[in-house]
């Protein structure tokens, strides 16, 4: 298991990852627009404003990473962990407007060839200097980003990992101009536009899903079914349901024990279930356990069972004048077991006995909600 940092400490790294980022990015995009427009490379051009999206990125999570990382409150009961969900989807349209906007322009210089530029030579190194940042940029947010469970901080990573090849694609595109190839440059900046557009595209589908509550990966909902029923006093899992809050996942689980145990012993489980799924799995911020004495999907929707106050006054009615210790009921398959609770001074009385019996056979046949009648009988200290 990776090892967790508090929260305040991650929100930390997040946000010194991101001012990194966008100062090298402030650079990147002056650099390469300048040299873009002075050498007429509208490859650069282009992979210019890739850059000034990559800043824009990180300016969102820097304002993400602040709103998601106030603590749950009365109206966020959850946290307000899906801030960086929304940054993520708006940074995603972003890059694919980005993208239309620069294949929109460079076809409209394609369409009259005699006024494609030349670009300058200089260029090329101003294209290797880019490759060389944003590669550093990449493995530097990416580390981050592993360390404090950011998605929002690994995709800018990948995205700063993309610009690199599009800087990539500049210098090819420009060194094709250079040879000989004058549309080899266009080519280059539509090339940047699509893989931009591609991350963005990326970036908008994930966080929708995250957005409607898509499950977690089916492999890791697996191996999370397999830690609940390891864990003893688990008998079987009927309902398991998981989610994605940003960096966050949540788990809702109804698991089934024996039926007879106490609600304490039961309760006892449940919290063994939350706190193995909490330590096991990094991503696991909180877990809902229900417990069940039974598979009770196909009964849900039926006859409302009988309550206490129910069973108490037949049990008043049935087994009257006696002095009644307590009763347990349990409900299964659908109909109710009553464990009647006496003294024990009564099973030694064997009229008393018959009597008791004949009467808890009497009630089992008259209500027919009442499955079985156990009676048991008590010591009771003076």
């Amino acid at each position: 298991m990776a090892e967790l940092m508090d929260t305040a400490s991650a929100d930390k790294l997040k946000k010194r990852a991101s001012l990194v980022g966008a100062g090298v990015n402030v650079s990147q995009t002056a650099i390469k627009l300048t040299f873009g427009i002075l050498g007429q490379s509208a490859a650069l051009i282009a992979d210019g404003i890739h850059s000034l999206s990559d800043l824009l990125s990180d300016l969102l999570v820097i304002i993400a990473v602040r709103l998601g990382s106030r603590a749950a409150d009365p109206d966020h009961p959850y946290g307000h962990r899906r801030f960086e969900t929304i940054a993520t989807v708006i940074l995603g349209v972003s890059l694919i407007g980005i993208s239309a906007a620069i294949v929109w322009h460079v076809l409209e210089r394609v369409n009259t060839p005699g006024t494609l530029p030349v670009p300058d030579a200089r260029t090329m190194g101003i294209a290797a200097l880019s490759i060389l940042l944003n590669e550093w940029l990449y493995h530097y947010t990416k580390r981050i980003a592993k360390r404090t469970r950011s998605k929002l901080l690994l995709a800018n990573a990948w995205h700063q990992r993309s610009d690199a090849l599009s800087s990539l694609v500049v210098l090819l595109g420009i060194g094709g101009v250079l040879l000989g190839y004058p549309f080899a440059d266009a080519l280059a900046a539509i090339v940047v536009a699509l893989m931009v557009a591609k991350i963005g595209l990326s970036l908008v589908l994930d966080s929708i899903r995250e957005l409607v509550d898509t499950s977690l990966p089916p492999v890791v909902v697996a191996e999370i079914r397999k830690a609940i029923m390891a864990i003893a006093g688990v008998e079987g899992i009927h309902l398991l349901r998981t989610r994605q809050m940003g960096e966050d996942a949540y788990i809702d689980a109804h698991i089934v024990v024996d039926a007879r145990i106490t609600v304490s012993e039961g309760h006892c489980i449940g919290d063994a279930v939350r706190d193995e799924l909490i330590s096991r799995f990094d991503d696991v911020l909180d877990v809902l356990v229900h417990i069940d004495p039974e598979d009770d999907q196909g009964l849900l929707g039926g006859e409302k069972p009988l309550t206490r106050d129910d069973v108490q006054g037949l049990l008043q009615y049935y087994l009257a004048d006696l002095p009644l210790c307590d009763f347990r009921i349990h409900y299964l398959n659908g109909h109710i077991e009553v464990e009647v609770v006496l003294p024990f001074a009564l099973s030694e009385q064997a009229e008393q006995l018959a009597v008791i019996k004949k009467q808890c056979l009497q009630m089992q046949s008259d209500i027919q909600k009442i499955d079985k009648v156990f009676v048991f009988f008590k010591i009771v200290p003076e």
